[in-house]
C-alpha cells in the first residue's frame, strides 16, 4: 500500500499535521523537523502533491543531463547510457531534463540558477572537462560518469577500462594468439580527452608485452566509408594477425558485414573479442564475446549517489571516484590455437 500523510509523521515523529504544514507551506516549520520529514518522505517513498513538495522542500525532483552529441561520434553508443540514467531516475521518483546545449557555460547557468533541476548527471566525461569548473559554482550536486583528471568534489563513476583490456589480452593469450589486431576508437576521441580510449589501449599493450603477443593497433573510423577502407587495409596489412580485440562501436556494428565481404568466418579464420553492453550487441545482433560495458551499472551508481545527496547532503558521504569491474560474456566467436 502507498505511504500517507500518517505514516510520514509516524517515522518523522511529528503530528500529520506537522507534516501537511511542511508540504503546504502554509506554516513555518524548523530545519531540524523539515529535514526529519524530508528524510521520511524519502524512506516511505511518499508521493505528495508534486507542487506542495517542490514548494515546502525546494526540490523539482528533476535531473538535468548535460552531454553532447558529436556529428563524428557514433550515437547509438552514447544512447545507451541514457536510458540506465532515465530508468533510474524514475524508481527514484525524479523525471530527466535533458540538456544538449553546446553552450556549456550558459546551460549550466540556466539550469541550476533558476531552480530547474535538483542535481545535474554529466555524461561523456573527457579527462581535463571543462564542465567542471561552472558545476562547482552551483549549489546542486553532480555526479559524473567518465573519468575526468580532476573531479574534487563530485561523485565520478567509469568502467575500469584497464581491467577489460587485460581482460581481453588475457582470454586470449590464453588461447596461443601470439598476434593480435587492436581496433581502438577514432583519433578524434583520443584528441577530445576520452581518457577511456588509451586507458584501453595502453593497458592491452602492456598486457600483450607481457605474454609475448605482437600487438599491432589500429585507430578505427566512425562513419563509412573510411570505417571498412580502414578495416580491410589493416587486414591486408596485418596478416599475422589470428584475433581481432575492437574497442569501436561503430566498427563491432559493421564487422559482421566486413568480415563476410572478406569471405573470413569467425572464429575458424579469425577470433573476435567485442567491448560492447549486452544491449547493444542485441540491438545489432552481435554474435561476438565481449567485455560487457555495463552502462545500467554505471547509471544506476551515478544516479543514485546523486539522489542521495540530494535527499540529505549533510549525511552524504564523502564524494568518490568509482571504477566497475567490466563483465565478461563468451559467445564462442574465438578458438584456441593448436
Amino acid at each position: 500500500m502507498a505511504a500517507t500523510i500518517r505514516d510520514v509523521a509516524r517515522v518523522a515523529g511529528v503530528t500529520p499535521s506537522t507534516v501537511s504544514y511542511a508540504l503546504s507551506g502554509k506554516r513555518a516549520i524548523s530545519e531540524e523537523t523539515r529535514k526529519r520529514i524530508q528524510r521520511a518522505i524519502v524512506e516511505l517513498d511518499f508521493t505528495p502533491n508534486a507542487g506542495a513538495r517542490a514548494l515546502a522542500l525546494s526540490q523539482t525532483n528533476v535531473l538535468g543531463m548535460f552531454l553532447q552529441f558529436q556529428e563524428d561520434e557514433f550515437a547509438p553508443a552514447m544512447l545507451q547510457y541514457v536510458l540506465p540514467v532515465s530508468t533510474t531516475a524514475r524508481t527514484h521518483g525524479f523525471d530527466l531534463l535533458m540538456v544538449t546545449d553546446p553552450d556549456v557555460d550558459a546551460a549550466i547557468r540556466r539550469t541550476t540558477s533558476s531552480a530547474m533541476v535538483d542535481g545535474v548527471v554529466l555524461l561523456d566525461v573527457t579527462y581535463d572537462d571543462p564542465r567542471l569548473d561552472p558545476l562547482r559554482q552551483t549549489r546542486q550536486p553532480a555526479a559524473l560518469i567518465g573519468y575526468a583528471k580532476n573531479a574534487d568534489g563530485f561523485d565520478a563513476v567509469d568502467l575500469d577500462f584497464g581491467e577489460a583490456a587485460r581482460s581481453a589480452v588475457d582470454h586470449l593469450a590464453a588461447l596461443g594468439h601470439r598476434a593480435i589486431l587492436l581496433v581502438t576508437p577514432p583519433r578524434h576521441v583520443f584528441e577530445r580527452g576520452g581518457s577511456y580510449a588509451w586507458r584501453f589501449r595502453d593497458a592491452a599493450a602492456e598486457r600483450a608485452a607481457r605474454h609475448g603477443i605482437q600487438l599491432h593497433i589500429l585507430e578505427g573510423e566512425s562513419r563509412q566509408p573510411a570505417l571498412s577502407e580502414a578495416m580491410h587495409a589493416a587486414l591486408d596489412t596485418y596478416t599475422d594477425a589470428t584475433a581481432l580485440i575492437v574497442h569501436n562501436d561503430a566498427t563491432i556494428a559493421a564487422l559482421p558485414s566486413l568480415l563476410h565481404a572478406r569471405g573470413l568466418t569467425v572464429p575458424d579464420d579469425l577470433s573476435v573479442v567485442g567491448m560492447f553492453s549486452a544491449e547493444f550487441g542485441t540491438a545489432f545482433s552481435l554474435p561476438y564475446t565481449a567485455v560487457d560495458t555495463r552502462p545500467e551499472a554505471l547509471g544506476e551508481w551515478a544516479v543514485s549517489r546523486l539522489i542521495e545527496r540530494i535527499a540529505d547532503p549533510e549525511r552524504a558521504e564523502k564524494p568518490q571516484v568509482r571504477l566497475i569491474e567490466p563483465g565478461f560474456v563468451d559467445r564462442g566467436s574465438t578458438r584456441a590455437l593448436s
